[in-house]
């Protein structure tokens, strides 16, 4: 297979954050403990009323990442995009998959100039935009290699990652993106076993470029390990099956962290192989754990649990904005992704003497994963329908 070439350069926009205070200010706290903050949103008026921009720059935000329900809620609400839907409308476009594709570009080519600077402070570590392909090809290899490519030269930012679900077929898919030089994304990822499949699947990429002669080096990629959906699944059976014992012995909101501790765990030991050491040689960077879905669901639970507990060096946390707001007024930094790895463990035996079968959980929170964000790109679609109607009706009354 041909490589593909990384996206062509664009002018720099934005700013490069100043020298952090992380005795004061949270969010750079986690930084200075080798944690990247991404913004888990957004939104055609962040970008352009400059609010992106202050988080660069007063916070150190360092990336931005999407999805299917995020950009359903953006495109739904309010006008922001109405003026850029008729002008699609005006220049031929009939279609509401195309009309979102060309609306996502131009959000993400925009976000990314903002944080072009941190792309290239960082020495292409952070400052990445992630795009996702269509939920529709979750499962089809060809189909997500193919559009992923497209995206990526559509996009035309070194900055930009194209999220690919980690499904068995879209694993398949991510090492060929990876060789090919597509900067991934792997999303929807819920088992400790999935993400050995996709660190391999990373490895085995990059040595697919090498044996081509082509730079490791010019390629990133992260793996989103979702957090908070494992306890809504996982608490819900404890309690109908242990009820007020599943309480009293501490057993409710600490499933998905362990969970996460497991695969950090694994993160470490192929880092420190001698298989990523001779890529590490050559140029390559590891791909990093991204800590997704971090928002609270248990009210019972503090309103950053997550993000407390799983702070350490070479990770990416991904923050909606609630909960990003929440960190920095009351946020507690400390470096605890390596504390309490034994007892992570031992809580991951205690659950499944009480009759959780993790890997079933986690099966079928892939399967959730992908319907619903198959859902909101359908509700998505027919939101573009009706404005592309709307369009039309304007136009033949005007």
């Amino acid at each position: 297979m041909p490589s593909e070439p990384l996206p062509p350069e664009s002018a720099p926009a934005g700013a490069v954050p100043p020298e952090p205070d992380s005795e004061r200010h949270p969010i750079r706290a986690l930084q200075a403990l080798g944690q990247s903050v991404w913004y888990d949103h957004i939104h055609r008026e962040m970008v352009r009323s400059g609010e992106l921009a202050r988080l660069v720059e007063e916070d150190g935000l360092s990336g931005v990442t999407s999805n299917p329900t995020i950009f359903e809620k953006a495109l739904a609400t309010g006008q922001a995009y109405q003026q850029a839907i008729e002008t699609h409308w005006e220049r031929g476009c009939r279609d509401p998959r195309e009309l979102f594709f060309a609306l996502a570009v131009e959000d993400v080519q925009e976000a990314a100039d903002v944080l072009r600077p941190v792309h290239e402070a960082s020495g292409g570590r952070d400052g990445f935009v992630s795009l996702e392909v269509s939920p529709s090809l979750a499962h089809d290899e060809e189909g997500t290699v193919a559009e992923a490519k497209r995206l990526f030269r559509r996009l035309g930012r070194p900055n930009v990652m194209i999220k690919v679900p980690g499904t068995l077929e879209g694993v398949r898919a991510f090492r060929r993106l990876t060789a090919a030089g597509v900067h991934v994304n792997v999303t929807l990822l819920f088992s400790v076993d999935r993400y050995r499949r996709v660190a391999e699947a990373w490895m085995a990429g990059l040595e697919d470029r090498m044996a081509r002669g082509e730079d490791p080096a010019a390629v990133r990629s992260v793996a989103s390990f979702f957090v908070s959906r494992v306890d809504t699944a996982v608490d819900r059976f404890l309690r109908h099956r242990l009820g007020e014992v599943a309480r009293q012995e501490g057993l409710l909101g600490r499933t998905a962290i362990a969970n996460a501790k497991m695969a950090y765990r694994h993160f470490l030991e192929w880092t420190g192989g001698e298989r990523w050491r001779r890529l590490a040689a050559a140029g390559a960077a590891p791909q990093r754990l991204l800590w997704a879905s971090t928002g609270t669901k248990d009210p019972s639970l503090s309103d950053v649990h997550y993000l407390e507990a799983l702070i350490g060096p070479d990770t990416v946390t991904t923050v909606p904005p609630a909960t990003y707001r929440a960190f920095k007024e009351h946020g507690r930094v400390a470096p605890t992704l390596t504390q309490g790895m034994s007892e992570a463990e031992a809580h991951l035996a205690r659950i499944a003497e009480a009759g959780v079968d993790l890997e079933a959980v986690t099966d079928r929170l892939e399967e959730e994963g992908v319907d619903a964000f198959a859902r909101s790109f359908k509700a998505l679609l027919r939101t573009l329908e009706g404005r592309l109607e709307q369009a039309a009706g304007e136009a033949v009354a005007g």
